[in-house]
């Protein structure tokens, strides 16, 4: 245990050191479970095709995988979160071990579409953070050159949703020249790309989902619940 003088300001009993056997935790067996969200409702949506390429992939490589169309998801406080469409993202975003964002690039950024999905995933619902510790991996498409203001946008919204978000990233340049009219992508470095990002989200998922309550156990949370508790019980001896 700390030495009270050396560390005045922390809780002893809440402290605790790092134990390796926690991130040693008894491998699942079912496939890792990939929820795929994509930024665009057009017809021809350049985002949905690079998804799906990608939920081919990850198929390939063992995973379960489910697409969540955002068509009819309501904006953000626009409706109640009972809502059909909120409803079904919420259930799939607590269903899933990983996620793959892609939105395109419109005016610098990701699309609204893109961003109403993940404002409707609250950080937490009572006790329970949706998110935390499920791993991410970020796509973009463009319809110009290559740019990376998306990805990165996706990146601070995966850290603030405590998400585990991988290295690697894919940003598909000149989309509507890299798919052919059945919306199937074309042989490039991009496809190649996708590839090395699915490969790795299936790797994360596999070293994180089963160690991933051990490693989003904070020292903070811990010494909250602690007080709390300790409040409780001196109320209840009053």
């Amino acid at each position: 245990m700390p030495d009270p003088d050396d560390l005045p300001n922390l809780v002893p009993t809440v402290f605790r050191q790092t134990d390796p056997k926690g991130l040693r935790a008894q491998p699942s067996s079912h496939p890792p479970r990939i929820l795929m969200l994509y930024g665009s409702v057009r017809e021809r949506s350049y985002s949905r095709f690079a998804t799906m390429e990608a939920a081919r992939l990850l198929e390939a490589l063992g995973a379960d995988v489910k697409i969540f169309n955002p068509s009819g998801l309501p904006l953000p406080d626009d409706a109640p979160s009972n809502h059909p469409k909120v409803q079904e993202l919420r259930a799939l975003s607590a269903w899933s071990e990983g996620q793959v964002w892609c939105s395109p690039e419109r005016h610098g950024a990701m699309t609204a579409i893109m961003k109403a999905q993940i404002d409707w995933i609250p950080l937490t619902i009572g006790a329970v953070r949706p998110t935390q510790g499920k791993t991410l991996a970020v796509m973009q498409v463009s319809g110009g050159s290559q740019s990376f203001n998306a990805v990165n946008q996706l990146r601070v919204l995966g850290r603030w949703m405590r998400m585990i978000t991988i290295p690697n990233q894919s940003s598909v340049a000149k989309a509507f020249e890299q798919f052919d009219e059945a919306g199937r992508m074309k042989p490039s470095s991009y496809y190649d790309r996708i590839v090395d990002v699915m490969e790795e989200l299936v790797k994360f998922t596999l070293l994180t989902r089963d160690a991933s309550a051990y490693l989003t156990d904070r020292y903070s949370e811990r010494k909250e619940t602690a007080e709390k508790l300790e409040a409780r019980t001196h109320l209840a001896a009053i």
